[in-house]
Order: structure tokens, then C-alpha cells, then sequence
């Protein structure tokens, strides 16, 4: 996982916060939640590629169900990343949309594996749910009482709940 901001990040996300906006809450403040929001973004597009791979390329006995599966999570992760690419209109900002960009800001790893077996996909696609969800938790305070944001807020406890059923759903599928 990655945890430090590159100097080029600094760029990336400079020219995403470009916009302005008049919804009561100050620039300061929607600029510092939409720097939030796009490194969020990066990570739930990096995930979505990471689960289309996992759909794609699965083997084993298990094959239709596991397909079926990443299928159904690669669709819940499309509708997030659009409502958080919106959600960082909204507040006025741009939101990034290149995989250039994407991968310098996300937390995310390339996937690593030996095998296409389902264990092994959900094994490193639980890793990353439970990342988000930690770094979402992390935010919630900053947007809410820092920020002034209580929509921004409330918009991530329903992002990180859906990730955290998925997670549950992810760990029930190793024991």
C-alpha cells in the first residue's frame, strides 16, 4: 500500500481542483474533500479493474459461481465510482479520470497471484475492501468536523457500509 502523496500527485490532483462552487461550504474546505474523494475514486476504480480481472480470468470447480460472483461486485463498484466521480462535481471540483492519474493516487497494489483460483482473487480483493474501508473510517471526522460536509459524510458511511457487507461476503467465502 502506498502512503505517501509523490510530488506529481500534488499536480494531478491541482488540476482536478480547478472548479468553484457556491453550496455554503468554503473552497478551502470542498477542495480539501474533493482531494478526499478523488483519491477514492482512484482506489474504487483500481479495485473495479482488479475485480473485472478476477471475472475474467478465474479457474477451478467453482468457475461459474465465482464468475457470477465478481460479476455482481464489478456492477456495485461501476455505480460507486460514478457517484463519487458526481459527488466531486457537486462540491465544485473536477474529478480525475485517467488511469494515469488513477494509479499515481491510489493506496492499491497491482494484483499478485500465482494461480487464477477464486481463493486466491478473493484473498487479495478482501485486502483491498478492507483498505477502503479503513482509509473511508479514517475521513469521516476530517469531512464532517474540519470540513463542515455532513453530505460528504453521510455519502461515505453509505459507500464504506456496502464495502463492508462485501468484505463479510469476501471472508465468508475463505472459512
Amino acid at each position: 500500500m502506498k502512503t505517501d502523496i509523490e510530488e506529481t500527485d500534488a499536480t494531478v490532483l491541482e488540476k482536478a481542483l480547478a472548479s468553484s462552487s457556491s453550496i455554503g461550504i468554503k473552497e478551502k474546505d470542498t477542495h480539501a474533500i474533493a482531494v478526499i474523494l478523488n483519491k477514492l475514486l482512484a482506489d474504487e476504480h483500481v479495485l473495479y479493474v482488479k475485480v473485472r480481472n478476477a471475472h475474467w480470468n478465474v479457474e477451478g470447480p467453482d468457475f461459474h459461481a465465482q464468475h457470477l460472483f465478481f460479476e455482481g461486485l464489478y456492477g456495485e463498484l461501476a455505480e460507486t465510482i460514478d457517484e463519487i466521480a458526481e459527488r466531486v462535481r457537486s462540491i465544485g471540483h473536477y474529478a480525475v479520470g485517467t488511469m494515469k492519474e488513477f494509479l499515481k493516487l491510489t493506496q492499491l497494489t497491482e494484483m499478485h497471484y500465482q494461480k487464477n483460483d477464486s481463493k486466491g482473487f478473493i484473498k487479495e480483493l478482501l485486502s483491498d475492501y478492507e483498505a477502503i474501508i479503513v482509509s473511508i473510517r479514517e475521513q469521516l471526522d476530517t469531512v464532517a468536523e474540519k470540513h463542515n460536509d455532513a453530505g460528504t459524510e453521510d455519502f461515505l458511511v453509505g459507500i464504506m457500509e456496502a464495502h463492508e457487507k462485501t468484505a463479510w461476503m469476501l471472508r465468508a467465502h475463505l472459512r
